[in-house]
């Protein structure tokens, strides 16, 4: 069975990541490409523009919305479709993202998702 692990792209990668899929659809801010230790950049299953927007706007008050309408655009999706088919073959997969919040990110919702759907 697959792990999935979550961390910050600031954080220090680790024997243990795993598989390393930075899972946001921007860049980090202040990141080198050649620096961030990754295997795959997923922005195709990050949620669409309009949604991340809207969502940033108030994150406080949106997140629960927020929740339903990123779930309901991964259940339409074929790239994560692709992406747990491939992420199933690994033991161990880390999802990177840069948000701040640790407790509200889209990051925790997409874990969310690929556990129930491995």
């Amino acid at each position: 069975m697959t792990t999935i692990k979550l961390k910050r792209v600031y954080d220090d990668p680790e024997a243990g990541d795993g598989f390393r899929v930075f899972v946001d659809r921007l860049w980090p801010r202040g990141v080198k490409k050649e620096a961030l230790h990754y295997d795959m950049w997923a922005k195709n299953i990050a949620p669409s523009a309009d949604l991340r927007k809207w969502f940033h706007q108030n994150t406080d008050n949106n997140w629960t919305e927020f929740v339903a309408r990123y779930r309901a655009e991964l259940n339409l999706s074929a790239a994560v479709k692709d992406f747990i088919a491939t992420a199933s073959g690994y033991d161990v997969v880390t999802l990177l993202y840069a948000s701040k919040n640790a407790t509200r990110n889209h990051a925790l919702v997409l874990k969310d998702f690929i556990e129930e759907h491995i």
